[in-house]
């Protein structure tokens, strides 16, 4: 049975790092991570709501992409 970390793994060590971020974004228990994760992955979804918010989102994206990187030791 494959879980839902070893996808996310998998996708991780694949190439796929927004598939991992989005995987990852579903996960009830992310820790102080959780932030940082969920607006990574909401800012690949929706661009424009963020830039209207004045951040940018490729920064939130790498932003999430670290944290994800550090709370599962990839």
């Amino acid at each position: 049975m494959e879980t839902k970390l070893s996808k996310l793994k998998a996708a991780w060590h694949g190439g796929d790092q927004i598939g991992a971020l989005r995987i990852a974004a579903q996960f009830p228990r992310l820790g102080d991570a959780k932030r940082a994760i969920t607006q990574g992955w909401a800012a690949v979804q929706n661009p424009a709501f963020y830039r209207q918010l004045g951040r940018d989102p490729e920064q939130l994206v790498n932003d999430g992409l670290e944290a994800l990187a550090a709370r599962y030791e990839l």
